[in-house]
């Protein structure tokens, strides 16, 4: 075994995996304490330190996994996104560049890669976002029907919901999500016009009841298929393994020896 095989099992191993996710748990800890001007008062500077440790971590983790794996190490997606989480935590935070201070809280984001199960969820996302596309673009043609209809209806009486078609696609993305839809807008609506509830209601049935269901049905099935697709690969791989052990122990009964004798003698 070479060394970039040693340095890649031991830094992708079980030890080294549970290692790093405690250092990224901790350093979220710290970035979230340094929001708090008592604390950075009382012990700023070991906060900082903290931090820097970690993120020196952080950089010798990624520079074991780019020497044991070279340039295979950008071939894996996860790795290309905690490559890019790091590399945004060592750019400068000069005047131009303050807001990266903030995006170091994004080291965070790394513990999906470093756990199979939040990776499971995160790839059955990614995968249901063909589908979810035409299911945004249905969203789009219905938010435009009612936005045009719900201008033309209501601009006159409440220009501040309904003056134009930005404020009446915001106004009913309000509606759709729910939040002070009934006593904010809906209600005074129909105080001036009664029967306003006949626009009202077939958009929230239409958007919150059944096009948004669709997306989140499409993000249930694509996680399940995600899951299932593990568990037939992992079905495989361990029925390929059987499958070599019987091939072998074949072999070695067709060559007339004991199978479990270490030195291969004959039966007798």
């Amino acid at each position: 075994m070479t060394l970039r095989d040693r340095v890649d099992g031991f830094v992708h191993g079980p030890r080294a995996q549970w290692f790093i996710t405690g250092v990224i748990v901790f350093n979220a800890a710290i970035l979230g304490l340094e929001t708090s001007r008592t604390v950075m008062a009382a012990v700023g500077p070991l906060i900082l330190l903290l931090d820097a440790i970690c993120l020196s971590i952080f950089v010798t983790e990624i520079g074991l996994k780019l020497f044991a794996r070279g340039p295979r190490f950008f071939r894996d997606g996860w790795n290309v996104f905690d490559f890019a989480v790091v590399g945004i935590a060592l750019m400068p935070a000069t005047q131009g560049l303050s807001v990266l201070r903030a995006l170091r809280i994004l080291r965070l984001l790394r513990i999906v890669s470093v756990t199979p199960r939040l990776r499971r969820v995160v790839e059955g996302f990614l995968s249901a976002l063909p589908g979810m596309a035409s299911v945004f673009l249905l969203m789009g043609i219905i938010f435009y029907i009612f936005a045009v209809m719900a201008t033309k209806l209501f601009a006159a009486a409440f220009p501040d919901w309904f003056g134009d078609l930005g404020n009446s696609a915001y106004s009913l993305f309000q509606i759709m999500t729910l939040e002070s839809w009934s006593m904010g807008i809906v209600r005074p609506v129909m105080e001036v016009f009664p029967q306003a509830w006949l626009f009202f209601v077939p958009f929230i049935l239409v958007t919150t009841f059944a096009v948004m269901n669709l997306v989140v049905g499409l993000i249930v099935n694509s996680m399940q298929e995600a899951h299932q697709e593990e568990e037939t690969a992992a079905t495989e791989a361990y029925r390929d393994q059987v499958l070599e052990r019987l091939t072998a122990i074949e072999e070695m009964l067709a060559r007339g020896r004991d199978p479990h004798n270490d030195q291969g003698g004959p039966q007798r």
